[in-house]
């Protein structure tokens, strides 16, 4: 893409059209020769996408890339959360994609090195750090070739590896993603002492154990609730004890911080719904770790496939949902009552519960449709 996208005329055309279909949109002839109108409406949605995902790109001169690049970048809170816990004089992020980590991750480093593979891409990204006046060092090669040909050594390496196949279907094992992080994984930590990689948030912690004998850390990183990304990091000093953090961003809760294993060590007491009920957080699901919350916030499990708690007194500080509630029976409920439907470990999903009760949904009250040891059961806010 050139820079005539740039020009004012075509850059008013954009900021006039921001709210446009942009389907309709392509359907017309552009008003400028020189850019196509696939060019207008490209820059048209990396900037919506911006708006949420990354809002410090709104500036102007910023060019935004095709859209599987928006897509696949981390947004602007993730990648500030990263940044925070890394630190030293050279970073290196080996598969740059659109930068919007290695923005963030870099800041606390003197020397940053961004490897692209795609020429156009990294033009992109070279131009908008010139833009946001950010130094780098930018190199147009293929990881696996940089690193055959590499000779220096770095604080801290980055790898946010493609996680689509040849076929662009998604993909999630180490070995099936681009680079193959586990045929690459020793000659990363010859030349860092720590290595940071950005994977899947379907991906199976355990099995990440058993592949990555020098992982330390693991974040489980959620965005309101909702899990975005499981972020690995190995070292050659690994000791062994991998310490694994549930974080959950634009939320007053709390980090869960807690040692890989220790699930298997612990056991949940069971009882049927007290006082209050809680629900963990996205990234605490995440993680598995349904005996450990019951044994370190001294909660009741409501049955062993039910990761629902309970307790007669409030705890405070727990990561996730804490509601006041009471057992309620089916008859109770009235027919266009509006509720916050959550089923969990019950035959019916939400969807069929407001047909099958007549419900609208919303408001400000809950009604959880749920199992105890007992059987099934029905609760509702208060």
């Amino acid at each position: 893409m050139g820079k005539t996208i740039l020009n004012q005329e075509v850059q008013k055309y954009i900021n006039a059209n921001l709210n446009t279909d942009l389907h309709s949109l392509l359907l017309k002839k552009s008003p400028f020769p020189e850019v196509s109108m696939q060019e207008i409406v490209q820059q048209i949605k990396g900037r919506q996408v911006a708006q949420k995902k990354f809002p410090f790109l709104l500036k102007e001169g910023i060019i935004f890339p095709p859209q599987l690049s928006l897509e696949q970048s981390s947004s602007e809170k993730t990648a500030l959360y990263k940044s925070e816990l890394l630190e030293g004089t050279k970073f290196i992020d080996l598969t740059s994609g659109f930068g919007i980590d290695a923005y963030y991750l870099s800041k606390n480093f003197s020397e940053i090195t961004l490897v692209e593979q795609n020429p156009e891409l990294l033009e992109i990204v070279e131009h908008n750090w010139t833009v946001l006046e950010k130094k780098a060092k930018f190199i147009n090669q293929k990881l696996e070739n940089f690193l055959n040909q590499n000779k220096e050594a770095f604080d801290v390496i980055y790898l946010d590896p493609a996680r689509r196949d040849n076929n662009k279907n998604k993909v999630f094992l180490l070995e099936d993603l681009s680079p193959n992080i586990l045929e690459i994984q020793e000659k990363l930590l010859s030349i860092s002492n720590e290595v940071v990689i950005k994977l899947s948030p379907l991906i199976d912690l355990k099995y990440l154990v058993s592949v990555l004998p020098s992982i330390f850390r693991i974040d489980i990183i959620a965005l309101k609730n909702d899990v975005k990304e499981v972020v690995v990091f190995l070292s050659k000093e690994n000791t062994g004890e991998i310490t694994c953090n549930c974080v959950n961003l634009e939320s007053d809760e709390s980090t869960f911080t807690y040692k890989f294993g220790e699930e298997e060590n612990v056991h949940a007491t069971y009882d049927e719904p007290e006082n209050f009920i809680y629900i963990p957080n996205n990234s605490m699901l995440k993680a598995g770790v349904f005996n450990l919350i019951s044994e370190k916030f001294g909660l009741k499990k409501l049955h062993p496939n039910t990761h629902i708690y309970t307790s007669n007194e409030k705890i405070k500080d727990f990561p996730g949902r804490i509601l006041e509630i009471e057992v309620i029976d089916a008859k109770q409920i009235k027919k266009k009552s509006q509720f916050n439907i959550i089923s969990k470990n019950y035959p019916l999903k939400p969807e069929e519960i407001k047909k099958k009760y007549g419900l609208k949904d919303g408001g400000e009250n809950y009604l959880i449709f749920t199992q105890s040891k007992k059987g099934k059961i029905i609760i509702k806010s208060v």
